[in-house]
Order: structure tokens, then C-alpha cells, then sequence
């Protein structure tokens, strides 16, 4: 006796096109379907990135994310959505974005580190950069050079879209 893939895994509905329905009721032989797997979606990775305005004021903001453009979109008031803070200076774009957290909490304390030793920081002298932009992209690296020391990093993929060396 032979059963249907569908009947003995009954947790598995196989797409029949409609003229294979037709097909097989007419035809004295049953045809057992070709069962067709979807591969499943990789799932979505945390992502902690750096973004800064492009109106005055010039600010960066560092935040954390597991779909960087729907976050984009809600800083940029785009969608429903986004930090209060990201409010002035829009529209924001993307200065970097650092991949590969193992999970949200490796990826909250990495942002959480970096935004800390920037605070900690002393400011650039505006005579060593004219360019506003520019300073706040320097500062924001070299807190993530410390930042990196303090975490194995081999897994991450630092991307500079904006790099200011």
C-alpha cells in the first residue's frame, strides 16, 4: 500500500495546482506530489551603527537595531517610530554599521560602551578641525578604537560609509 507523503506527515500540505487536481481524479494511477521545500529566511542579525545629521545642528547618534533601514526610516520621521533626540537635524544618514552580535545583549552593551568612552572623552579643540562633521566622525572612531579593545571583535564587520581618516 502506498500513502501519500501528506497523509503520513500530516503537519506537510503540499501545493496542488489546480490541474494537477484535475489530473489526478481523472487518471486511474495517483501520483504522489513533489514535495517542495522553502528554505527558511535567515534570521535577522543585531547591528549597532552610527548615524549623523545633515542639518544644523551636526549631531551623531549610536543605536542598536535588528533592521537598520526601518530604524533609518523612523530617526528620518519616514515611519512611526524613532529616538526623541534624532528629532532636530534630520535628515539623518548612516556614518557606520557594525555587524555580527551573537545577540541583542552583546550587541546593547558594545553601543552602550561606545557611547560612554565618547562621553568620557575629551572634545577635539574646533583649531585641530574646522569642519564640524568631520570632528564628530574623528571623535566617534577613536571612542570605537578604545571600545574595540575591550571586546573580541573578530566576528564583526566594521562598514565606515563615512570614514573621516
Amino acid at each position: 500500500m502506498m500513502r501519500l507523503l501528506s497523509q503520513t506527515f500530516r503537519s506537510q500540505k503540499l501545493p496542488i495546482s489546480s490541474s494537477e487536481v484535475s489530473k489526478s481524479s481523472s487518471s486511474a494511477s495517483t501520483k504522489v506530489p513533489t514535495l517542495i521545500v522553502k528554505s527558511e529566511p535567515e534570521p535577522k542579525k543585531w547591528c549597532v551603527y552610527l548615524i549623523i545629521s545633515s542639518n544644523p545642528p551636526i549631531k551623531t547618534y549610536v543605536g542598536v537595531t535588528l533592521d537598520f533601514d526601518r530604524r533609518l526610516k523612523q530617526h528620518n520621521g519616514e515611519i512611526k517610530g524613532g529616538a526623541k533626540a534624532t528629532r532636530a537635524g534630520r535628515p539623518w544618514i548612516c556614518a557606520c554599521k557594525i555587524h555580527g552580535f551573537k545577540d541583542q545583549s552583546q550587541a546593547c552593551e558594545f553601543e552602550s560602551k561606545w557611547k560612554e568612552i565618547c562621553r568620557k572623552m575629551c572634545h577635539m579643540r574646533k583649531e585641530e578641525v574646522d569642519d564640524q562633521t568631520l570632528r564628530l566622525l574623528k571623535q566617534r572612531q577613536r571612542a570605537l578604537g578604545k571600545v574595540k579593545g575591550l571586546f573580541d571583535c573578530t566576528q564583526f564587520e566594521f562598514d565606515w560609509e563615512l570614514d573621516p581618516f
